[in-house]
């Protein structure tokens, strides 16, 4: 089977979907990997480290397209691409299908089996696959990183002959992975953290790293069977806020991290909730590229709002490139490897399997998602 490894194009990524001990496991499994020269490059890493693993390096992009059995990328295919793939071709990578109508049809159109690795279900057995977990836990370090070198103070307590410095307050809204690493990283760097979360049943989590928890009562919330948060009733998200108002006033960073997925972010920070808080606070909205939680926030932007200044920065993952590829070639690795099949030497599309079932978007010409055919209406 021969599995092609492209490079990345969109503007500013830095991250590489297979780095060489991926490659080189795959190679063990018996795939033939070719990748587009120039796939590690944003790492330092030459086209050799990968031959040296035993892939082999694409002449011809387009024609390497065509031949490959399996793609696998890093941020969805461009447009122009899918024409060039072969059909029957397994596609593998982020694909964001909730809001790419003309890529999902193009795809399925094609006649290309493609895998979206945010919808891999959040099972025990599907752990090692789970990207969306690997990604968030990095941003979830790199978000308190931005907030500790932009904001005015330190984080940690001193007490020093010219006097104690109180350790920075920080206040963390959503308690997933990304928020749990939040959470972590903050008090390692010493600051007092509180976090919030519509699900009680991560209170333990919360209270375990160090952390104090707010409560809020809020009804009847949960989370889905996959551990994403349940979206609000407008009269639930309107008493978090009020809530929220509170311990947003009282800290010098917020960080936010709330999302349901495939919906626009749920709007938690309202302007005059940044009004409320200290001048020389600082917000990071996490939730930006998906409409933010933030009133104000703006993509890729800093903004000040009364002396606040509002962090919208996406991609923070990408900002660790090396660890985050690291990470994501494995849970890739991790992928591939699971539904190989030894004897063959290929990869076993079992549509009975149920992280098969969980992932697939496009098989056989038609959109074989049941979710993602409901909302695109197909």
């Amino acid at each position: 089977m021969k599995i092609l490894a492209l490079r990345e194009t969109h503007p500013g990524e830095r991250r590489v979907a297979l780095i060489p001990p991926t490659v080189e496991k795959l190679v063990q499994l018996g795939a033939h990997v070719e990748i587009e020269s120039g796939l590690g490059s944003t790492l330092g890493l030459g086209d050799e480290a990968y031959v040296k693993t035993g892939a082999t390096v694409a002449a011809n992009r387009n024609a390497s397209l065509a031949a490959a059995d399996m793609v696998l990328r890093l941020r969805k295919p461009l447009l122009e691409d899918v024409p060039s793939l072969k059909r029957g071709a397994l596609h593998v990578s982020y694909l964001d299908p909730f809001n790419e109508r003309e890529l999902v049809q193009k795809l399925a159109g094609a006649g290309i089996s493609a895998f979206s690795l945010e919808l891999v279900p959040r099972s025990t057995i599907a752990q090692k696959m789970d990207v969306l977990s690997s990604q968030a836990n990095l941003a979830g370090y790199v978000a308190v990183v931005l907030a500790a070198q932009r904001l005015d103070k330190i984080f940690p307590m001193m007490s020093t002959p010219a006097g104690t410095i109180a350790p920075a307050r920080v206040f963390i809204i959503g308690a997933g992975v990304a928020g749990l690493q939040a959470i972590a990283t903050a008090r390692r760097l010493g600051a007092l953290v509180e976090a919030f979360d519509t699900r009680p049943v991560v209170e333990e989590q919360v209270k375990s790293l160090g952390a104090k928890f707010v409560k809020v009562d809020l009804g009847e919330t949960g989370q889905t069977k996959d551990g994403y948060a349940k979206a609000l009733t407008e009269e639930q998200l309107q008493k978090q806020r009020e809530a929220m108002a509170r311990h947003c006033a009282g800290a010098d960073v917020v960080i936010t991290t709330a999302q349901v997925f495939g919906r626009k972010a749920p709007r938690i920070v309202t302007a005059d909730m940044v009004r409320g808080m200290k001048p020389g606070s600082l917000i990071v909205d996490l939730a930006i590229e998906t409409g933010g939680n933030v009133e104000g926030a703006q993509l890729d932007q800093e903004v000040e709002v009364n002396g606040v200044r509002i962090l919208g920065l996406s991609n923070l993952p990408g900002r660790v490139p090396v660890h985050a590829s690291q990470m994501y070639s494995s849970n890739l690795g991790s992928f591939v490897e699971h539904f190989w099949d030894k004897e063959s030497k290929s990869f076993r599309l079992d549509r009975e399997d149920e992280i098969i079932k969980g992932c697939l978007v496009t098989h056989g010409g038609e959109i074989v998602h049941e979710m993602v055919r409901k909302v695109l209406g197909s």
